[in-house]
């Protein structure tokens, strides 16, 4: 496998390149091609864990010295949840460079955002067996980290749901409610969308592969309108 494009576009040259095949292979890949003598990326995406939360945390030590540790935490995991990753990863085409099986491809649910992570985590493990640590914090540094300013921006760290409880109880003196207005898709990829209500009011829309996910993005634009 050649992915000489990737190395360009994420700013690095593997000197191994059994690494980067290994981090951009998924196990199902494996399934569908016997022949296949390479490794999955488990182990890659075990080490990237490890190594994406200790660069993450030493920036966001050093950047804001007077926070406090909750604060901190917040913005950690703001930074590299499943959904925050998965959206780095298809700024760098890390979509298109995946191997995996024909079902995992077709497939643009939870699932392939849990897929599209997990790579995330993996390229960050090989690059620093391949590299060390100075190359996956330079890596880390100019595709996560970047996303911090819309994460403040926007108060992306911020619990959504009980902020917009605290905003609407103490302005209007009631408790939001959410509904389910609709669903769509099969079983395993359905999505939802969830209306937030002030009393018998609509304030907002969110949609989302699950309820939770509709109901947050709901109460961040209800958030918004009140600002």
């Amino acid at each position: 496998m050649d992915f000489k494009e990737f190395e360009k576009t994420i700013g690095y040259k593997f000197k191994n390149k059994e690494l980067l095949t290994r981090a951009l292979t998924h196990r199902s890949y494996l399934n569908e091609n016997l022949e296949w003598k390479g490794k999955n990326n488990e182990r890659l995406e075990f080490l990237g864990d490890a190594v994406l939360e200790l660069i993450s945390t030493e920036a966001l030590f050093t950047r804001f010295p007077d926070k406090p540790e909750g604060e901190l935490t917040s913005l950690r995991a703001a930074l590299v949840n499943t959904v925050s990753l998965a959206t780095v990863g298809r700024t760098i085409n890390l979509d298109s460079s995946i191997l995996m099986s024909k079902g995992e491809a077709a497939d643009t649910g939870r699932a392939r955002e849990a897929i599209l992570a997990d790579a995330m985590e993996a390229v960050i493990g090989a690059i620093y067996m391949d590299g060390g640590y100075k190359y996956a914090r330079k890596f880390v540094e100019a595709h996560v980290m970047v996303r911090l300013e819309e994460i403040l921006k926007y108060s992306l760290h911020i619990d959504a749901k009980s902020a917009l409880q605290e905003r609407v109880q103490s302005l209007k003196k009631l408790t939001p409610h959410y509904e389910v207005l609709s669903q769509k898709g099969p079983d395993h990829q359905k999505e939802f969308t969830v209306g937030v209500y002030f009393g018998k009011e609509l304030a907002s829309e969110g949609t989302g592969y699950s309820k939770h996910d509709a109901e947050v993005q709901a109460a961040r634009k209800a958030l918004e309108s009140l600002d």
